[in-house]
C-alpha cells in the first residue's frame, strides 16, 4: 500500500490586512514577500538528507534489478486470563467474575507475492477467518472462505507504479517527504547537539499539534488509522557524519501514541534491530524490531510488543525474484463460491473483523476499532 493515497491533511489559511492611508505609490506598492524561516528551511533540508542516506544505505542498489517479493509468517495477539478476567469485572461493574484461566490468543497465516508494480495476491488465514485477495493489472478480486463468497472490484494499481524495488523504496521515502519536508502541517526546528560513543548528534523537531486524547472513543476511520503519522510531534536524533537515524520519539497525543525508538546497524549501515520503548495507551512496555539480510537483501523481518497483561508479535521471512512474471499469481475464485457487491462483501468482512477486535477489546487488548464505512 503507498502511503501517498492515505488521508491529506487540509491547511486552513487566513489572511489578514492592513489599513493605510490611501496614495499613488501606496496603491501601487506590492505586499513584500513573506521570507522562509531559515532554521526550518535548514532542518527541512536535513530531513531530506536523512531520507537520501537510508535510500541508498538500506535499500538503494541492491534492489535494483528485483520486481517481487515473496512474504510469508505469521501474526498474534496474546492476552493474558488476568487481563480478561478484570475487564469482565469492569463491563458487569463487578456483578460477573470471568473465571477465566487461560490467556486469549488470535493468530493470523500470511503468504503473499508483492509485486512492485503493486500486482499482489495474498493469502491471510486464521483467527478472523480465510481470505484471499489478488489483483494483477486492473483485473482481481477478494474472496471470503467464510462466507463462500467473493468480488470482483478491486482498486487500481496506482498510475505512477515502479518497475522495481529500488524504485518502489524510494517512493515510500518521497511520500514521508511529501508530509515532513516539502507540506506545510509540520512546524520544523533544530534541537539539542551532543555526542555519544564518538559520534556527533543532530536533533530534527517536527511538530504538528493534535487534538486531546478521547479515551472513550472506540472508534475511527480506516484514513485516520492509518495516518496517524501524518500530525504530532518527531523528534529525530541522526549521526551527523553518516545522517541515519540514531533515535527517534514520536508522539501523537490524539491517537495516544508516545513511542520512542532505537537504531543498531552493522558495519555497512544496515539495521540490525530496532528497540522499542512503547508508552502507547493500552500497550505500555517494551519492543523490537529484528532484521536478517542475505547478500544485503532482507531475509527476515520479525517482531514483538510487550505490555504488561498483552503481547503483539510477527515473524515474516522474504525472498527476492527478479523478472517474475506476474502471470504466476494469476487465480480465479473457487466455481462454487458466489459473487457479491464489494459493498456487501465489505461489510461482512468488516462486521466480523469488528466481532472479532470487540472480544479482543472485551479481553483487555485495548484497540480502536475500524469504523464499518471504512473513509
Amino acid at each position: 500500500m503507498r502511503l501517498s493515497t492515505l488521508l491529506v491533511l487540509p491547511l486552513s489559511l487566513t489572511l489578514c490586512a492592513q489599513t493605510a492611508p490611501k496614495s499613488k505609490a501606496s496603491s501601487k506598492a506590492k505586499a513584500a514577500p513573506v521570507k522562509a524561516n531559515p532554521e526550518a528551511q535548514a532542518a527541512r533540508q536535513t530531513l531530506e538528507s536523512v531520507l537520501n542516506a537510508i535510500n541508498n544505505t538500506w535499500f538503494g542498489q541492491a534492489y535494483r534489478d528485483i520486481n517481487a517479493v515473496d512474504m510469508e509468517g505469521n501474526v498474534s495477539i496474546q492476552v493474558s486470563a488476568a487481563s480478561i478476567n478484570t475487564k469482565v469485572d469492569q463491563l458487569s461493574q463487578g456483578q460477573l467474575k470471568g473465571g477465566v484461566t487461560k490467556n486469549g490468543k488470535a493468530t493470523l497465516h500470511v503468504k503473499s507475492t508483492y509485486f512492485a508494480n503493486a500486482d499482489f495476491k495474498t493469502e491471510a488465514t486464521g483467527s478472523f477467518g480465510s481470505v484471499l485477495w489478488t489483483r494483477v493489472g486492473n483485473r482481481g478480486f477478494l474472496y471470503s472462505q467464510a462466507q463462500n463468497a467473493y468480488t470482483t472490484r478491486v482498486d487500481p494499481a496506482p498510475s505512477d507504479v515502479p518497475l522495481s524495488y529500488l524504485g518502489w523504496f524510494r517512493s515510500m521515502l518521497n511520500d514521508i517527504k511529501a508530509v515532513y519536508v516539502d507540506g506545510p502541517v509540520f512546524k520544523a526546528s533544530f534541537g539539542k547537539e551532543e555526542s555519544a560513543g564518538g559520534r556527533a548528534l543532530q536533533t530534527l523537531v517536527f511538530n504538528a499539534p493534535t487534538s486531546a486524547y478521547d479515551a472513550k472513543k472506540r472508534e475511527q476511520s480506516l484514513a485516520e488509522s492509518l495516518g496517524f503519522w501524518k500530525r504530532g510531534r518527531l523528534e529525530i536524533q541522526i549521526d551527523k557524519a553518516t545522517r541515519l537515524p540514531h533515535r527517534m520519539n514520536f508522539t501523537n497525543i490524539g491517537q495516544g501514541i508516545r513511542t520512542q525508538m532505537d537504531f543498531t546497524y552493522d558495519a555497512k549501515g544496515l539495521p540490525l534491530s530496532i528497540n522499542i520503548t512503547n508508552h502507547s495507551k493500552g500497550m505500555e512496555g517494551p519492543g523490537y524490531v529484528r532484521v536478517g539480510y542475505s547478500n544485503g537483501l532482507m531475509n527476515n523481518v520479525s517482531g514483538e510488543l510487550s505490555g504488561q497483561e498483552k503481547k503483539v508479535g510477527f515473524n515474516l521471512n522474504l525472498a527476492w525474484a527478479k523478472g517474475r512474471k506476474t502471470s504466476s499469481i494469476r487465480s480465479v475464485p473457487p466455481p462454487t463460491a458466489s459473487k457479491r457487491s464489494s459493498e456487501d462483501l465489505e461489510i461482512a468482512l468488516l462486521t466480523g473483523l469488528a466481532q472479532n477486535i470487540l472480544e479482543l477489546q472485551r479481553s483487555g487488548l485495548n484497540l480502536r476499532s475500524v469504523s464499518l464505512s471504512g473513509k
